[in-house]
């Protein structure tokens, strides 16, 4: 057991110590990994630090006392709103990240329910891909949790979720894209389907709400997904994803803002510390974030982000070329953006990832069926050849043949 040293360590030891551990991690400023860290560039990686260090020690928890902190937040939920058409009457926050917006979104979706149709019972329909913040937010919340299968394209089914649905459902859900295979589900008829029994529709945009308007205006096909399909009621939407800000920052979306004060907001005087107030999960909240948040998307602008979701989609196109082009592979589905997944009838992928991780890339796993995944971020244009080499000696001596289900077929 690691004990409170006796004894304080040299500023000099502490940080050896540190940097002597950072070695084993993974190395993302390489663009050897395709998850957890979203890099941008030199440039936004400085903006980010002078942020972050102008910020470091604030405690949001209190508007009044750091008033820059609410109006830095404000003007990130704006400027979000903006970009998912959200109408004037919106509102929203920022959360610690994607699951905090979920369980903000179901908590705002279950006080609705309550108010408004008396449900005492509550019900969540998700499809099977949807984000495991829904089944978080389902125990947490005490909600019975109902998932639909997929259909043929790893979309949600929509009639499968309409046989789930019952009059205590309180939220029905669809991702924009989710993320085992990078989809985007038929949130259209999804919502349409909540609103004609007055249920609240989630849309999961956290992997694409801030990639999916930028793609949009690059002139690709983007299913829609935002405040312009009726029914939406609220959309989440990850800064700390493709809007290139440190973790953790995450912007949760009304469309009417009276929803989010209602029903998001809790407030409590029963103690002798005064009023408390709170729009998500935590009572102290970093400043730093928020800072960040605020500092990158201004710093980008719509130009940066259009710069940025152009190189994302370019090195999309050359990998996703190149593993369709290695004998055997394929990727799953139709994804929407730079989020997939891989397989192949003949070799084990599983032993393909294995020898990609032997050669320093790290790529994901999933199952049912087996398959690696990737998310792509701009800086992965400077190494997409050098990946699909590795990839195509992996395949040839890492990923040994054997026998393969129907799901394959």
């Amino acid at each position: 057991m690691t004990r409170l040293p006796k004894e304080g360590l040299a500023r000099d030891a502490v940080l050896a110590r540190m940097r002597e551990r950072k070695q084993a991690d993974a190395d993302w400023r390489g663009a050897r990994t395709f998850s957890l860290v979203y890099p941008a560039g030199p440039d936004v990686d400085e903006m980010l630090r002078e942020a972050a260090l102008l910020y470091l020690y604030e405690n949001a928890l209190n508007p009044f006392r750091f008033p820059s902190l609410r109006q830095m937040e404000v003007e990130v939920v704006e400027m979000t709103a903006g970009l998912l058409h959200a109408p004037e009457s919106a509102g929203g926050c920022l959360t610690s990240g994607g699951t905090e917006s979920i369980l903000m979104a179901t908590k705002t979706a279950r006080e609705r329910a309550r108010a408004e149709r008396g449900v005492v019972r509550p019900e969540m329909v998700i499809p099977v891909s949807a984000h495991p913040a829904f089944a978080k937010a389902a125990h947490y919340l005490g909600i019975e949790l109902r998932k639909a299968p997929l259909g043929p394209d790893l979309r949600a089914d929509v009639d499968a979720v309409a046989k789930l649905v019952t009059d205590q459902t309180v939220l029905v859900v669809g991702s924009a894209p989710n993320y085992p295979h990078g989809v985007v589900d038929p949130i259209p008829e999804l919502a349409a389907l909540a609103a004609e029994r007055g249920i609240s529709f989630h849309t999961d945009a956290c992997l694409g709400g801030f990639l999916l308007p930028f793609l949009e205006e690059l002139g690709e096909p983007v299913p829609p997904f935002d405040f312009r399909v009726p029914g939406v009621s609220t959309i989440s939407a990850d800064v700390h994803k493709y809007g290139y800000c440190v973790k953790g920052a995450s912007v949760i979306l009304h469309r009417d803002d009276r929803s989010l004060k209602r029903h998001q907001l809790f407030v409590y005087d029963g103690w002798p510390g005064g009023g408390y107030a709170s729009f998500a999960m935590a009572g102290a909240r970093p400043a730093l974030p928020i800072a960040a948040a605020w500092a990158v998307m201004n710093h980008l602008g719509e130009d940066g982000y259009l710069r940025l979701a152009a190189r994302v989609r370019d090195a999309t196109r050359r990998i996703r070329a190149g593993i369709e082009s290695i004998p055997g592979l394929f990727v799953f589905g139709a994804p929407a953006m730079s989020v997939f997944a891989f397989g192949s009838r003949t070799h084990d992928v599983f032993a393909v990832g294995d020898a990609m991780d032997a050669r320093g890339w790290h790529v994901d796993r999933q199952r049912d069926p087996d398959a690696l995944h990737l998310m792509l971020s701009p800086e992965h244009d400077r190494v997409a050849d050098a990946f699909l080499a590795d990839l195509r000696e992996a395949v040839a001596r890492g990923g040994s043949a054997r026998s393969r289900d129907a799901r394959y077929s």
